[in-house]
């Protein structure tokens, strides 16, 4: 008999893997139901010619956790989309996920299909049951514009749904252009997903951190270092390239997974990124790993710049920031234009370093 997910939580807990969270515990029920109906009913389709041409029948609704970050809501969904053991699944992060969409529909374009989003939101329907969305968020026009019509044709098909966010839904595209088109979406939401927030008081991304080391230098013999953080943050999890729109192009992380980011330096100052390219950065990642950062002069000024800014972006957006460094921050830029308004940037790199930064 196989466990429950509450079975399987309370064992990670007893192996000191996880810490008891009661708000996390309440959650594994709404998640166990979805487990259930799942498994059971991809059994049974293959118990019937094989699954061919047999209706899906309608599903319960899916789930839609939002709350704060670090509170474990990423977890949750890791162990129940790892548990369901017979329904064709697919865990993704929501830009990803947007990304392929998008990509789908330019190809189906360029074929002369009339409506592009058809047989893109098709070919997920085959080869899927179960849909686990990690952070979403809509901060493009292009993808608040396409989500509500893929939605409505993936809840048609029966799909479940699974997502996270730190936002309840009402705030999704705050602000946007034209959001009043926007809102049915958020109305389906409501009607399709049980939204749930998960009230946890403890951030425990921020407890993992509490009390380590965020800043090595010099950045030569930090990488074993700053590769356990990483595996401890993000589950020991491989990571993939996250594309983020921006302005009608895409500015790219090297590697996420889980809200984290990791980059060099020159994979995002040597390029000529601006104020929305950084903003957009940090507005999807928690926590920033950023390694490499050299000694800053008057030769390597844009580069400089760019850092400034990047800095100025997570700073403000709190995220937490990971990073080697050829030197500590009061010496990283000590000669050339630019010292005076580094000293800023430098004391913000300082502050960022303490324990307590980037709570509340």
């Amino acid at each position: 008999m196989r466990k429950t997910l509450a079975q399987i939580y309370e064992d990670r807990v007893a192996a000191g893997v996880l810490r008891p969270d009661p708000a996390q515990h309440a959650v594994l029920e709404h998640l166990e139901t979805l487990r259930d109906w799942l498994d059971t009913q991809a059994v049974r389709r293959r118990s019937l010619l094989g699954g061919l041409f047999v209706r899906h029948p309608t599903p319960p609704k899916g789930l839609y956790l939002w709350g704060g970050v670090g509170r474990g809501k990423s977890m949750l969904m890791d162990l129940f989309t790892e548990s369901v053991e017979h329904a064709p699944k697919r865990r993704v992060h929501f830009h990803a996920f947007m990304q392929e969409i998008h990509k789908g529909m330019h190809e189906a374009r360029k074929a002369g299909v009339e409506d592009a989003l058809a047989p893109v939101a098709d070919k997920v329907i085959r080869e899927v049951r179960l849909l686990a969305f990690d952070e979403m968020q809509i901060t493009d026009i292009t993808d608040a514009m396409i989500v509500g019509r893929l939605f409505e044709k993936l809840f048609a098909a029966g799909i479940v749904i699974v997502t996270t966010s730190n936002r309840v839904p009402e705030d999704l595209y705050k602000d946007g252009l034209n959001r009043a088109l926007f809102l049915p979406f958020i109305a389906m939401i409501r009607e399709k997903l049980e939204v749930v927030e998960l009230e946890s008081p403890t951030d425990y991304r921020q407890h993992r951190l509490e009390g380590a080391q965020v800043y090595f230098h010099p950045a030569r013999g930090s990488r074993a270092r700053i590769d356990a953080i990483w595996s401890d943050l993000t589950g020991a999890a491989p990571g993939a390239v996250l594309k983020l729109p921006v302005n009608g192009r895409e500015v790219e992380l090297p590697r996420f997974a889980n809200g984290v980011g990791r980059a060099s330096f020159w994979d995002l100052c040597a390029h000529p990124l601006g104020p929305a390219d950084f903003l957009a950065i940090a507005g999807a990642c928690r926590v920033l790993i950023l390694e490499d950062i050299p000694q800053l002069s008057a030769s390597n000024y844009n580069e400089a710049k760019r850092f400034v800014t990047l800095i100025d972006a997570l700073y403000e957006a709190k995220v937490r920031l990971i990073c080697s460094a050829a030197d500590v921050p009061e010496r990283l830029y000590i000669e050339g234009e630019g010292t005076f308004e580094f000293e800023r940037t430098a004391s913000r790199l300082r502050e960022m370093q303490s324990a307590g930064w980037g709570q509340g």
